[in-house]
């Protein structure tokens, strides 16, 4: 297979894509099991038929938008390669500010923390990396997204970590040094506005009613309740609703409230003590 005629073909086809050199790359790469700097450096490659059509396929889903990690059914986060499916949240650069936020707080090697919506588990496993002592619950409402949570923490082998499900705060009977949530935060209003990558990942990860804030403000109302003294929640957010959601930690009684900016300036993620 000629591959610069093939990249160039895919490019075209990739053209609604922010790099598409780049993923054509990426997926011949990862179909053909060699390196981009092996791609790059040859016009020539050893495709069987079916790898062809298989790369040919993975670029057709692509064209539609699909994202990439559900293509190859994973992504990396804090430095771990996590499986993921429809029923997860890809995970985002942008949330590992919570884990970072997270180690500004604890101070103990017996912590323990709750991660509420975990998704594929993606924070919680990301702190069970950090020290093995730490214990940490993960609990979402979505039993498929648990099954993805746990495949990822088997496959990396932590014993400090568990899945369960829990509605919120509904299953949780015990208190916590530290909770931490990246939970639904979108505006119906703002879905127009955003890629069409998106609408591949699960709705109700995405949007929460009274603009986006109705979760947040359930999680901060009642954590609370599920925290020891001088306990911190830590909460991502929408990069217009910081003062939205510092009064709503306000509102309930927390203290200590400061946010954080992400890796590309917005404010993402805000603390506050109890």
């Amino acid at each position: 297979m000629n591959i610069k005629k093939w990249i160039k073909k895919s490019i075209k086809k990739l053209s609604c894509v922010d790099n598409p050199k780049y993923e054509a790359e990426f997926l011949l790469s990862y179909v053909s099991k060699r390196t981009r700097s092996c791609i790059i450096s040859t016009d020539n490659i050893e495709l069987t038929q079916k790898q062809y059509k298989y790369l040919n396929y993975l670029i057709d889903r692509r064209s539609l938008g699909e994202p990439i990690a559900y293509i190859i059914k994973e992504k990396e986060f804090w430095s771990l390669s996590l499986c993921v499916s429809y029923d997860t949240l890809i995970p985002r650069p942008d949330t590992e500010i919570l884990v970072e936020q997270v180690l500004t707080k604890v101070h103990s090697n017996s912590a323990l923390i709750l991660d509420l919506g975990t998704g594929c588990g993606a924070i919680s496993l990301a702190l069970a990396s950090i020290c093995s002592d730490w214990n940490i619950i993960g609990i979402d409402k979505s039993e498929k997204a648990l099954e993805i949570a746990r495949i990822n923490a088997n496959k990396l082998n932590f014993k400090n970590v568990s899945f369960f499900f829990s509605d919120w705060f509904s299953n949780i009977n015990q208190k916590f040094n530290i909770i931490v949530s990246n939970p639904p935060y979108i505006s119906k209003k703002e879905m127009i506005f955003l890629k069409k990558d998106i609408f591949f990942e699960p709705f109700d990860a995405l949007l929460s009613d009274n603009n986006g804030l109705s979760d947040i403000e359930k999680i901060i109302k009642n954590a609370k309740n599920y925290l020891f003294c001088g306990g911190w929640l830590l909460i991502e957010h929408g990069w217009q609703q910081k003062m939205q959601v510092q009064y709503l930690f306000k509102k309930y009684n927390f203290f200590k409230i400061e946010s954080y900016q992400d890796y590309g300036g917005n404010d993402r993620v805000t603390v506050g003590k109890i």
